[in-house]
């Protein structure tokens, strides 16, 4: 394993850790789906970042709908809990790459959009709970990531300065409130349209976490002249 410099590691779930954006596709369609409606094709990329009820909020104003914030969460909750617990699965390569940093003392955390509930089932279910030193969701701060606040939150909970913590993150603007924290930023790639933008505004990078023949970092380095885009 590469040189790995930072006392804390933050961890995003959905798209990072977890091989889960599956079922948001399937929560999405089922909820428009029940509302005769079509999903709009900038509905996803919108969204990301944003809180829990952020989302719900904006979601009842852009097309109208006369629910409160907590009946459509609740909603989406009750279609997405049971496929979490179920059948989420972390991405290849991620638990070897959890317990690689636990065993280097690295405090780890999670800076979730995920519900408490949610974030605790699915961790549980593929058995790395354990490895983590604390869990901050969406659901504890009132602004998205392109603020500084969960990981502030996060980084107070483990009792390690931002400056000695790194955010692994798959959306392109949660860079801003890591910023903002006084963090660095390595950009988890997942299949994202703007993986070349996140390659150059991000501090590092990962394409997976399956160990190769250098170590679990291989992908995750400073960016140099060799490996920039």
């Amino acid at each position: 394993m590469q040189p790995f410099t930072f006392a804390a590691a933050i961890f995003d779930l959905d798209g990072t850790l977890l091989d889960s954006m599956w079922v948001w596709h399937e929560v999405d369609r089922a909820f428009f789906a029940a509302r005769g409606m079509t999903m709009p094709d900038d509905y996803v990329q919108t969204i990301h970042g944003m809180t829990f009820r952020e989302t719900a909020e904006y979601t009842i104003a852009r097309f109208g709908l006369h629910e409160t914030p907590a009946e459509i969460m609740r909603e989406w909750n009750e279609l997405s809990a049971l496929q979490y617990r179920d059948h989420v699965q972390l991405k290849p390569g991620a638990r070897e790459f959890l317990q690689a940093l636990n065993a280097r003392g690295v405090k780890l955390a999670t800076a979730t959009a995920l519900t408490t509930h949610v974030m605790h089932a699915v961790l549980q279910s593929n058995g790395v709970d354990a490895l983590f030193d604390a869990f901050t969701s969406a659901d504890e701060v009132a602004r998205g990531k392109t603020f500084p606040d969960i990981y502030l939150l996060a980084a107070q909970k483990l009792g390690v300065p931002p400056a000695q913590c790194i955010v692994f993150e798959d959306v392109r603007k949660t860079i801003a409130g890591i910023r903002a924290a006084g963090m660095k930023g390595c950009a988890v790639f997942d299949n994202q349209p703007d993986w070349d933008d996140m390659l150059r505004e991000f501090d590092y990078d990962l394409v997976e976490f399956a160990q190769s023949e250098t170590g679990y970092f291989v992908n995750c380095g400073e960016k140099t002249p060799q490996n920039l885009p």
